[in-house]
């Protein structure tokens, strides 16, 4: 029989973790500019093992999931700019050329921030490069709307300090 101690029926106050309490660091691109972007996300695989009448399971290879990001496209400074010069470190236009692999990959830093904007949490996100970017759209329609950039990071690997 199980025995509720005090800690289980009385309440116990707690601070949650907020959604707009953020600060991501990217070289090249002001942190002011990042409007918002997807949590960090990891899938293990599975592997199955085969043997008679019976199957078991063990972990596959992790993979870390793409980070989907809204950035503000300010006019000065501009930040379509700032992210074609990260594209470019990728794959030049122009010339067709490829980048290294230690160019373009950038450690981007995500600080959790607490309610007096101390930080309570920091994710590092390694490696991480350019899947897609949107550099939003144009109408005639709109009067009120910030222009937008969206874009997919892959990062090679990510780290929860704390």
């Amino acid at each position: 029989m199980a025995v509720i101690g005090p800690n289980d029926i009385f309440f116990t106050p707690f601070e949650p973790k907020q959604k707009n309490r953020f600060i991501l660091y990217m070289d090249g691109i002001p942190s002011f500019q990042i409007k918002g972007m997807s949590a960090v996300t990891l899938n293990q695989g599975v592997v199955n093992l085969n043997h008679i009448n019976l199957q078991r399971y063990v972990k596959g290879k992790s993979v870390w999931g793409t980070i989907n990001m809204t950035l503000f496209d300010p006019i000065s400074p501009s930040g379509a700019q700032a992210v074609m010069e990260w594209v470019r470190l990728h794959h030049e236009s122009v010339t067709g050329r490829d980048g290294y692999s230690d160019f373009y990959k950038k450690d981007l830093t995500l600080n959790v921030l607490g309610p007096v904007g101390d930080i309570v949490s920091e994710w590092i996100l390694k490696g991480s490069q350019i899947v897609d970017a949107n550099f939003g759209d144009y109408s005639w329609d709109e009067e009120n709307s910030a222009q937008e950039i969206a874009m997919t990071l892959q990062p090679d690997y990510c780290i929860l300090n704390f």
